[in-house]
């Protein structure tokens, strides 16, 4: 993603760790990297050898950068309560400084549209940030869903997440404007056929109620498959649609391909995650968001870029 985005002139990354950062900054050296973490307790000369611009999120982190000549980012907590500093604790001598490269707040509810939080962080965050005198300071308040709030939140710099892999949280608005990007395959490992009344993975929770023709299938939650798609999960294949039967073990699944027109074998590949059944699909049926299931795709799964 890193390579795609560099080659389409984006020159702003924001990281969590610094591991993180250093990672992009062994890879160009001539982008701004910020590390959202902050500084904890990491020698800050790391920072300035990597090239890498710490947004300080405590007034404790602010005490000890200020003391050196690194660049730094400044993060506001304008109504979310976690990371950031709220807008009292900021000492107004910090409005001068030359080492701050950008200041941003995150919004708490920027998926709800009509949620009106969204325009009293808003208000804060531009009632604070006209009290900075340096001009070239980067303001940012939006991710994806803030992004289309309206243009009053665009300002300097938006900060994409899911909506770099076209996922959308739901939102009817961004779903217009994005195509879906991530695709999800499994194969088949084996085939079997078994009786009526007969039980399907660990402990008895799928029963048959006719013979029964099954394929097993090599994935599972140590790959990100999700336990909760146990028995209620649907996977697919061409135009076939096929249910989860059991649990979801470690390294497998099984699913139910008695009605299937296909000739189905081992070795052939179905879809868990498709153009039609999308990746916002697929977290509704964990009960969860896209970004959590993005994220959980261990390394063992393949990832081709395209």
């Amino acid at each position: 993603i890193f390579k795609f985005l560099l080659k389409n002139k984006c020159k702003h990354f924001f990281v969590a760790t610094l591991d993180e950062g250093i990672r992009l900054n062994n890879l160009n050296k001539n982008i701004k990297i910020y590390v959202l973490n902050g500084i904890q307790n990491y020698d800050l000369n790391i920072f300035k050898k990597h090239n890498l611009i710490p947004i300080i999120n405590s007034i404790y982190e602010l005490k000890k950068i200020i003391k050196k000549d690194i660049k730094f980012g400044l993060h506001i907590d304008t109504g979310i309560n976690r990371l950031g500093i709220n807008c009292n604790e900021i000492p107004s001598d910090i409005y001068k400084n030359n080492n701050i490269k950008i200041v941003l707040t995150h919004l708490s509810s920027a998926d709800e549209r009509n949620n009106k939080y969204n325009s009293l962080q808003k208000n804060i965050f531009l009632k604070e940030i006209k009290k900075f005198k340096n001009k070239k300071i980067i303001f940012s308040i939006s991710n994806s869903n803030g992004s289309i709030l309206s243009k009053s939140f665009l300002l300097d710099m938006i900060r994409p997440g899911i909506g770099l892999y076209g996922g959308n949280n739901q939102n009817i608005k961004l779903a217009s404007k994005l195509k879906p990007v991530v695709f999800l395959k499994a194969k088949i490992i084996q085939i079997k056929k078994i009786n009526y009344n007969e039980y399907v993975g660990y402990n008895q929770t799928f029963k048959t109620n006719k013979k029964t023709t099954i394929a097993i299938i090599g994935a599972g939650y140590a790959d990100g498959i999700p336990r909760k798609l146990s028995n209620r999960g649907k996977v697919f294949f061409k135009k076939d649609k096929f249910n989860i039967i059991g649990r979801i073990s470690m390294d497998s699944f099984t699913i139910d391909i008695s009605k299937t027109k296909y000739n189905l074998k081992e070795g052939q590949y179905i879809d868990i995650i498709n153009e039609k059944y999308g990746v916002e699909e697929f977290a509704l049926q964990c009960e969860t968001i896209s970004n959590e299931v993005i994220t959980s795709f261990s390394g063992r799964i393949k990832k081709i870029y395209v």
